[in-house]
């Protein structure tokens, strides 16, 4: 995962501010936010890594740690170091060195902690201030306890392979790697295995994998968002919505000549979003949930919940699309399996860490691509809220060419029967958005190739459509479409300069067996 703070040597912070200043500044950020259980869950969501295996347990000092990686920090800054690790994967804080003088200060770091603190001083004043508040003392000469100054990952991760080695990074290599280096370690440093064929598992659904139901949903989003595209652009209307409406193509288009076409770009722009569904849990089946990946299963399962459940907005719009109910009734049961069946255990490969100059654009693509999630997700949210209450906003009915009372004067049905179409676009867009925030800002890792074409593909499918059809039906008003085209210059901007870290080669052979 790609660090969120600068290397202190090039970094403005750093150079402005001085080495120590910043470590200070990091930590105190991180525990700001690390104290409060809503800001501890973010962290360790998006930098923690919440599955160490067992292998990384062991001791330092007499003490249990639940991974044998940590960090060293002096008495200054024990506390906010104590208050930020435990969401980050760190497994104990050491302080150090420590005299009589900062007893006092280790006391009160050591107070409330959610993580073991062990304490390396010289003084036995110190120590015996000290005995009964901090779980443990290291010694100088520990040939087991190894600490760290150079954020090389592959480094930290060869030092744990032996059983009993501790290691413990300075305040330094956080600054310079950001909070994300503990997953990274820890990550480098778990056994894998290579992901199973179709021979491994047979034919029989009970023993198909989670990411087999993952990869059946995004295939039938899929295949329902280029149904609902082909329906759009032949016959528009089905059986069931004449009969709703009561009235006939022809005649939709006899009361108002902009209607059909109306109609026809918030189906299409519906039908793109679900086909960009599809993509993003398609690649999170095969790309993340096949591989072990604990975070993909999370984002799969994260933005099905959010998705799912916008099938009840037919509660306040009145109308009960059948073709739309159906296809969340036979995807909703291979969602559940897929998030309930066992992940699979380890099966990804590492890339090397590149040149750093790649890794800085990287970071930056990653903030534009989680800016652009963001900003889906705000949008879904406006047009969720405005479907299910006005329906529409004021360059629809200028389009439209007349109001909503005209509409609804026409015919009572025309405007739930819109309202449907337009409340379930956003519940669907806030779907999509949620899985582009997540996987960004979570799997953004050298070499994850897959992530770039998962997101390119759900970009392409949600955003092409959206400028093809207002085009077509010559509804270009720049203000309605202004969040279109800035989401398409992000997206594109992002994975342009995300594009050589996130698809950098990786060795055929796993670095870890």
């Amino acid at each position: 995962m790609p660090d969120w703070t600068y290397h202190p040597l090039r970094g403005a912070a750093a150079a402005v501010f001085g080495l120590r200043r910043s470590q200070r500044t990091a930590l105190r950020l991180l525990a700001s936010i690390g104290s409060r259980p809503a800001g501890a869950r973010l962290i360790a969501r998006g930098f923690g890594h919440r599955h160490p295996p067992e292998r990384l347990a062991g001791e330092i000092a007499g003490v249990p740690v639940t991974v044998r990686l940590g960090i060293s920090v002096p008495p200054s800054l024990a506390r906010d170091t104590v208050r930020a690790m435990a969401p980050l994967g760190a497994g104990v804080v050491e302080v150090a060195p420590v005299s009589a003088a900062d007893a006092q200060t280790v006391r009160e770091a050591a107070v409330g902690r959610s993580i073991p603190m062990v304490v390396r001083t010289c003084d036995p004043e110190a120590e015996a201030a000290l005995a009964l508040h901090v779980d443990g003392f290291t010694r100088s000469d520990d040939p087991h306890v190894i600490h760290l100054s150079e954020p090389s990952v592959s480094t930290a991760a060869a030092a744990l392979e032996e059983p009993g080695a501790v290691v413990l990074a300075r305040p330094e290599v956080l600054v310079a790697a950001g909070p994300g280096w503990f997953a990274r370690v820890t990550e480098a440093a778990t056994p894998t295995a290579p992901p199973p064929g179709p021979r491994d598992v047979g034919r029989d659904p009970r023993r198909w994998p989670a990411w087999w139901w993952a990869l059946l949903v995004g295939l039938g989003m899929t295949g329902a968002g280029l149904g609902a595209a082909a329906i759009t652009l032949g016959p528009v209307l089905l059986w069931y919505d004449r009969d709703y409406l009561g009235m006939t193509l022809e005649e939709l288009h006899a009361a108002n000549h902009h209607l059909v076409h109306f109609l026809q770009h918030d189906r299409i722009t519906m039908a793109g979003t679900m086909v960009s569904i599809g993509a993003l849990y398609t690649g999170l089946a095969v790309g993340g949930i096949r591989r072990g990946w604990p975070w993909a299963r999370e984002v799969y399962l994260l933005s099905g919940t959010l998705g799912f459940p916008t099938l009840f907005y037919f509660l306040a719009t009145g109308f009960v699309e059948p073709l739309h109910t159906a296809t969340a009734l036979v995807l909703f049961p291979m969602f559940v399996m897929g998030v309930r069946r066992s992940p699979h255990g380890p099966r990804w490969r590492l890339a090397p860490e590149g040149p750093e100059p790649e890794r800085r654009r990287a970071l930056v693509g990653q903030l534009l691509m989680i800016l652009t999630g963001v900003g889906l997700f705000v949008g879904g949210a406006v047009i969720s809220v405005v479907g299910l209450t006005d329906v529409f906003v004021p360059t629809d009915l200028t389009f439209l060419g007349t109001d909503a009372q005209t509409l609804d004067a026409l015919n009572p049905r025309l405007v739930p029967f819109l309202s449907h179409d337009r409340a379930g676009f956003g519940g669907a867009l806030m779907s999509a958005a949620v899985a582009i925030v997540l996987l960004s800002a979570w799997g953004w890792r050298r070499g994850e190739a897959w992530v770039f074409w998962t997101l390119a593909a759900a970009a392409a499918a949600g955003f092409l459509p959206a400028v093809m059809v207002h085009g077509s039906i010559h509804y270009t008003d720049l203000i309605h479409l202004a969040p279109v085209y800035i989401g398409i210059a992000l997206t594109t901007t992002g994975l342009l300069l995300a594009c050589p870290y996130l698809c950098a080669k990786v060795p055929t052979a796993s670095p870890q067996t």
